[in-house]
């Protein structure tokens, strides 16, 4: 019997903000740049970062909160157009792949595991992101909210984005950062790797993950760990 490496046809899914980009400051400022529009304070930016997961319209409909806005879910869908037009413009302005997730993902896909992005931000907002970082010639997909008949925490979505790119589920691993991500990944019965630096109001150990990566140059030996060998026989 031969062991083949376990990544080699393994399917690595991996959320985008908050696990793989520290896009914070861009989604942040897109917020409070739309608040602002309407004459509203914008808000702070350590308030603001554990929520991004919640995303764009929560924090509107908190800012507008803040204000004493009557009916800010409303408000808040009125104002989103402005939002997406904005941080279309500005979504690389300062936003970063956290240290060592370039080398790891070209390490993962080196090792023959397939790379996709499982997201509840838009597809093209996704890909948009991975393009003018230099990142999205690292993925074989990239599935966001709008590609999938549920959105995570919901299991479809992990396992939709894992179809898209010819995997197998049971041969998945799931990285992420807040508990949308460990809900989809405990659905989907995928064992779930979190890292401890992302956008979560529960803190990741909480979250009960397989692994918690605390950077990113522990990736390649986690997923390695978690997914089992598979064995062949050597034929006479």
């Amino acid at each position: 019997m031969i062991n083949i490496i376990p990544l080699n046809g393994a399917t690595i899914a991996f959320d985008l903000d908050g696990t793989l980009v520290e896009s914070a400051p861009d989604l942040i400022g897109a917020v409070n740049a739309t608040l602002i529009s309407e004459g509203f304070d914008p808000l702070a930016y350590e308030e603001a970062r554990p929520f991004i997961s919640r995303g764009a319209r929560w924090l509107l409909q908190r800012g507008l909160e803040n204000a004493g806005m009557h009916e800010p879910v409303t408000h808040a869908a009125a104002l989103f157009r402005y939002f997406l037009d904005y941080y279309s413009a500005h979504i690389a302005d300062e936003s970063l792949p956290f240290p060592g997730a370039v080398d790891a993902l070209a390490l993962l896909k080196e090792a023959g595991a397939k790379l996709v992005v499982c997201t509840n931000k838009p597809t093209d907002l996704s890909r948009s992101l991975l393009i003018k970082l230099g990142m999205a010639e690292l993925f074989d997909g990239v599935v966001g909210i709008d590609a999938v008949t549920a959105a995570k925490p919901n299991a479809a979505h992990l396992i939709e984005a894992v179809n898209a790119v010819g995997g197998d589920l049971a041969r998945t691993v799931m990285v992420g950062d807040a508990d949308t991500d460990a809900g989809a990944a405990r659905a989907a019965g995928t064992p779930l790797i979190l890292v401890d630096f992302g956008y979560t109001e529960i803190p990741a150990i909480e979250l009960a993950p397989d692994v918690l990566l605390h950077h990113f140059d522990e990736l390649v030996d986690a997923c390695a760990t978690l997914l089992k060998p598979v064995e062949i026989t050597c034929l006479p």
